[in-house]
């Protein structure tokens, strides 16, 4: 079957739309965000157009587009819509596919659903992106525990940022769970940049591990 990974993220802009671009790209796959709250700037699936490098096409659509930069269950309030858990069905696409959630694993699609729920209905693959600045190793450990709570195989951690190395240490070790690699910050943030930075920071066999 073909590959296909769950990116998702401690909690809301710490780079991870950045990473699936990147990775993404290396897989030379397709990029996939169901639900994007926010269309003043430039959306999530716009970001990773433009930086991934993938032709025509291998950005899909959104399930649902969302005016307000809110949690998504309050934009679609909103918005007067309705997310539902059964229009966020898996695409079928020839080749991998990279599927970014909204947020932390804990956001709200509605007043029952959150992420999580529906990551744990799919039982993909995950890769959890984390900064590594200060607070981290709660958020990300807590993370870590409501993943396996519910069995959702989880690859291992994307550190975003500056080294901080004992910081990744402690978490891979109290988490037991592999450091996939780090993603520095980028000044240019570019294409040829990013894909650089992943491959000097991540192993492809690693951080392309899913089914």
């Amino acid at each position: 079957m073909t590959k296909r990974i769950v990116v998702t993220g401690t909690d809301t802009g710490i780079g991870k739309t950045v990473f699936s671009a990147g990775l993404a790209g290396l897989l030379d796959g397709f990029y996939w965000k169901p639900v994007q709250s926010g269309l003043d700037e430039e959306t999530d699936s716009e970001v990773v157009a433009r930086l991934s490098g993938l032709p025509p096409g291998r950005v899909l659509p959104e399930a649902y587009r969302l005016k307000s930069p809110l949690s998504p269950h309050r934009s679609a309030e909103i918005d007067g819509v309705a997310i539902e858990a059964s229009d966020l069905s898996l695409p079928v696409v020839p080749g991998p596919l990279v599927i970014e959630g909204a947020g932390g694993l804990m956001v709200p699609l509605n007043r029952r659903t959150r992420f999580i729920d529906i990551f744990a209905q799919w039982q993909l693959p995950v890769i959890l992106c984390a900064r590594t600045a200060l607070g981290t190793i709660n958020h990300t450990l807590l993370s870590i525990e409501a993943l396996r709570a519910r069995s959702i195989p989880l690859i291992g951690i994307a550190f975003i940022g500056d080294e901080m190395a004992d910081t990744q240490r402690t978490i891979a070790e109290f988490g037991d769970v592999p450091q996939l690699g780090r993603l520095p910050y980028l000044d240019p943030l570019t294409g040829e940049t990013l894909r650089d930075a992943m491959i000097a920071g991540f192993d492809l066999a690693l951080v392309g591990g899913g089914e």
